[in-house]
Parts: structure tokens; sequence; C-alpha cells
């Protein structure tokens, strides 16, 4: 009976570690699409002549179409499969990177990039609840960290492949050449489906009760600082390309510091993640939402020589803050509810970044980007008073 028990245990361990190995690989190649479009926006505005209203509206666009069926999508995960919805909607976006090469002008980009954010939905809530239910205990934080890594790590790279390839032949080109693998990627992952994860059997107990998470308090606090620092996330990695530029930075280089920011935020958030196993996510928010707010301000006044290891510090305590805030809702939220727990979340979350870079370019516009910075590290240090009164919550 021992040998027996062992080895089940052993099965079970492997059938986690599929699991999360392959909702990671896709979570990289969802945020690679969703990444790149950061140091390609110079060159789509330069291209178009947008302002920076027109820019902010672009990425809103994408941001924003992303986030708002996320419940709804919650809820078709447990009617068919999670892993099955999250597939579709990653090919869906790999798909609409693609078309968004093709179009011949603002309106059509934007219709077309649209179109392409909706498939993005999937990912957030339903590779979430995924993994928090399948490793429920001591290591959650950290099999979180892990899948939030990956994400960071398609952050990494889709930035860079977009840099090098719109250099030299435009950001069209510079779409199909992360959107074309993403989708054959899903594709085949859909067609090994069964193979990949086992353990993915179709509908789960979740039900319907999606809004039942929102009668906890604390539910609603985290779903406050997640806004406040998506809000920071969305419009600090849209116009920092343009203070960038103002240090006399040209594209390439742009697009390497992007790498190293993104390259800090997967350690940020693989670090954070195995640290919130070990200390407490209270000290952990506090911290990094401290370190985002002074770095945003010191970047504006800094010389070139100063930017990277500003960046660096950037990186990881921008994400390093969402990877704890994505702990926190696993802790606060029941198993059986995680998928809806998580879509109430990241609709939350995803509407604050999509929002906050429209709102951003138009104080931009009439104010410059130095009041722009300003105000975005005012709203981030207001995470610290959101999250203080759950303070007993977070700090196991």
């Amino acid at each position: 009976m021992h040998i027996a028990a062992r080895l089940t245990r052993m099965r079970e361990t492997l059938t986690r570690n599929k699991l999360l190995v392959s909702t990671s690989v896709v979570h990289l190649s969802n945020d690679a699409c969703f990444a790149l479009l950061y140091p390609l926006l110079p060159f789509i505005a330069d291209d178009l002549d947008l302002s920076l209203t027109e820019v902010g509206l672009l990425k809103a666009s994408f941001s924003g179409a992303s986030s708002v069926f996320q419940i709804p999508t919650a809820s078709l995960g447990a009617r068919y499969g999670e892993q099955l919805v999250l597939l579709l909607g990653n090919a869906w976006v790999g798909a609409g990177m693609v078309a968004m090469g093709l179009a011949g002008g603002f309106v059509a980009l934007l219709l077309l990039t649209t179109l392409a954010g909706l498939g993005g939905n999937a990912q957030h809530p339903l590779g979430a609840a995924l993994i928090s239910r399948s490793s429920e205990g001591p290591r959650l934080a950290t099999a979180m960290g892990t899948l939030n890594f990956a994400g960071d790590l398609g952050k990494l790279i889709g930035p860079f492949v977009a840099g090098i390839v719109a250099i030299r032949f435009g950001w069209q080109a510079a779409l199909a050449a992360v959107g074309i693998p993403t989708l054959l990627l899903s594709l085949a992952f859909l067609v090994r489906r069964r193979e990949v994860d086992p353990a993915d059997s179709g509908p789960d107990s979740e039900g319907s009760g999606g809004a039942a998470p929102l009668r906890d308090w604390r539910f609603r606090f985290v779903l406050l600082a997640g806004g406040l620092d998506n809000a920071t996330r969305g419009a600090a990695l849209t116009f920092l390309p343009f203070v960038l530029a103002d240090k006399g930075l040209d594209a390439a280089d742009v697009s390497a510091l992007y790498a190293v920011i993104f390259a800090a935020g997967a350690a940020g958030k693989f670090g954070c993640g195995w640290v919130s196993d070990r200390w407490s996510l209270l000290a952990v928010i506090v911290i990094t939402e401290s370190v985002t707010a002074a770095t945003l301000v010191a970047m504006l006044g800094a010389s070139v020589w100063l930017v990277v290891p500003l960046a660096v510090a950037f990186g990881f305590a921008l994400n390093g803050t969402s990877s704890a805030l994505n702990v926190a809702v696993a802790r606060l939220v029941p198993s059986a509810r995680r998928a809806s727990g998580y879509g109430i979340y990241f609709t939350v979350a995803l509407a604050s970044s999509a929002g906050a870079p429209l709102a951003y370019g138009v104080l931009g516009d009439a104010t410059g980007l130095t009041t722009v910075f300003t105000v975005m590290a005012a709203a981030t240090l207001l995470v610290l008073p959101v999250v203080l009164p759950m303070r007993a919550a977070l700090r196991t």
C-alpha cells in the first residue's frame, strides 16, 4: 500500500507539472502578442501620423477588448472545458495579430485591434484557475509565480522579436512574426489536448454563482488594488517609449530597454511568487508598489546611463505586485468558484489597463508627459491604503 500511495502521488505530481508547463507555454505566447504592441506604437504613430490620444485609444481598444468578456469566458470554460476555451482564445489572438498587419489606415487598424483583443479574454481567468486549483497548498504562490513568469518571458520575447523585425521590415511584418507562431502553437495544442493535459476532462464543478466572490469585502479591496496597479502598468508601458525618445534613444534602443523591463518583470513575477509562499503577501505588495512609484518619477529626470538600472527596478516591482495580487485572489476565493473569481478580478484589472492609456493620453496632450508620470506615481501609491485593511489575510 505504501508503494501504491507513493506511485499515486508521483502520478498526481506529474499531472500537475504537465498542466503547469502546457498552460505556461500558452501564457508565454499570449503575452508575447499583447506586449509586442508597446515598442511598435512609435512605428505605427509615425506611419499613420497619430496623436498621443490616438495612440492611447489604440492600446485601450486592444486591452479593453481582452477584458470585457472575462466573466462569460470563465463560464464557457466551466461548461466546455477550461483548456479547450483557453486554446481557442489564444488561436484567435494569433490570427488577430496577422489581420492587424493587413490594416491600411487607423480606423481599420483600430477595428482589427479590437477584434484581436477579444481572444485574450480566455487567458487570465482560465489559466489562473487551472493552475491555482491544481496547486492548492503551501506551493500555491510558487506555481502561480511560475505561470506569471512564463507570461513575462513572452513579454520579453514579443517586443524583442517585434523590434528586430520592425526595424528591417516594418511594423506589419513584426505583428505577423509573433502572431503566426502563436496561432500554430495553439492549434497544435488543440490537436494534442488530451495528451498535453489528461486532467482536463471537461466541465468543472463551479456552476453559476459568478458574483459570489464579491460578497467578501476583502475581495472587493483586492479588485480595487488590482485596478490601480494595472492602470499604472497599462499607461506607463504605453507612454514610456515617448519619454525615452525625448532622451535621444532610437527605436532599437527602446526595444532593447523593453526587453530589459520585461526580463526584470519575469524575475519579479517568479521571485515575488516564491517569496510570497515564505513571507508576507502584504509586505511584498507594499514594497513593490513603493518602488514602482519611485522609479516612475525617477525616469523623468534620469540620464541615459541611469535608465537601465531604473528599468530593472521598475520591471521587477511592477510585475512582482501583480503576482502577489493574483495569489491574494486564490487565497480569498474558494476553489470551486476560482474561475469566476479570476474572471471578475481580471475584468477589473484589464479594464483599468485599457482605460488608463486613453485617460493619460488626453492628460499628456494637455499638460505633457511629466505630469502624466507624476500622476501615475501618486495613483500607484494609493494601493497601499487599500491593502492595509486586509493585512490579516495577506500576512499568511
